[in-house]
């Protein structure tokens, strides 16, 4: 029976990962009826597509849809947190059957059961263009009942740049990572988790799927899942975790993870390959490739 290099692995894995183009379809499929809403109530000037969909390191099935929804500070409460009732409260008028509910600093439409289904709309408003680069900046919910700075197009940039730097290798390793994230259910923030990987791929000469995957959980382990300063300068420091017991949940299982990769990575140098694929599908919950590819029966 035909057999897969680890390298192999991971390709065929990244494939899995990646939204198809119905799910990607699928996941524009209420913009236009938010949007309408939106801008009846609050006078939205601007909706546009942010988060893993809009940085092309969506996870197939999980990742949900994020928009930002641009309205004229006038038509703002000071208070954020009254904002997003304000959203939340209007968008359920409109969408009476589907449990709106806040998460700061969005409000969440489950139109489905399925993660593309799911929009996830972050009030903001527009406060300046910083020219170096073009990027828009805004200011959203920080979940303290304050406003915050964040400019999606920026950070977008600042992956987008490493990324194609090191052949288009570090947002399939961001992919490979949230993919941890969501097959354990791990209660990292994936914005937290796309910065972390990206910085840390900013000092690397090339990239190796299988060892760079433990080397990014090394690096999280090292660091306790620390708190990471916005490399862009623009939005202060981003939490890993939003609660003191998601952190010890998450360290926990990054304590596992770094474990099951050092052991996948040590057996593939040694030539243990389908052992590095024992290793690497403990990593994954059951979810990587097999070793072994599947014939079809004449």
């Amino acid at each position: 029976m035909p057999t897969r290099t680890v390298n192999e692995g991971f390709t065929d894995f990244l494939s899995r990962l990646t939204p198809t183009a119905g799910e990607s379809t699928a996941a524009q499929g209420h913009r236009a009826s938010i949007k309408a809403c939106l801008e009846r109530k609050f006078g939205m000037t601007h909706f546009f597509q942010t988060g893993s969909f809009g940085n092309g390191t969506s996870i197939s099935g999980h990742s949900d849809v994020d928009r930002f929804a641009v309205i004229p500070p006038q038509n703002l409460n000071k208070n954020s947190a009254y904002t997003l009732n304000q959203v939340r409260n209007a968008l359920n008028i409109s969408f009476p059957n589907t449990n709106v509910s806040v998460s700061c600093p969005a409000v969440v439409i489950p139109f489905g059961r399925d993660a593309k289904e799911k929009t996830e709309v972050t009030p903001a408003y527009y406060i300046e263009l910083i020219r170096r680069g073009n990027y828009s900046v805004y200011r959203i919910p920080n979940c303290s009942g304050g406003w915050m700075r964040s400019s999606p197009s920026a950070h977008n940039a600042y992956v987008r740049n490493i990324d194609q730097r090191l052949g288009g290798k570090v947002k399939p390793l961001i992919r490979f990572i949230k993919a941890w994230k969501y097959y354990q259910n791990v209660p990292i923030s994936s914005f937290y988790l796309e910065l972390r990987v990206a910085k840390y791929a900013k000092g690397r000469l090339s990239i190796t799927y299988d060892l760079d995957v433990m080397n990014v959980f090394s690096h999280l382990h090292q660091i306790g899942l620390a708190n990471i300063q916005d490399p862009m300068g623009i939005s202060g420091y981003i939490n890993s975790c939003s609660t003191d017991v998601k952190l010890m949940d998450a360290k926990s299982k990054l304590s596992t993870a770094l474990t099951r990769s050092q052991k996948a990575y040590n057996a593939r140098k040694n030539e243990h390959i389908q052992n590095a694929f024992y290793w690497s599908d403990m990593l994954y919950n059951g979810k990587f490739p097999s070793y072994y590819y599947q014939t079809k029966a004449v």
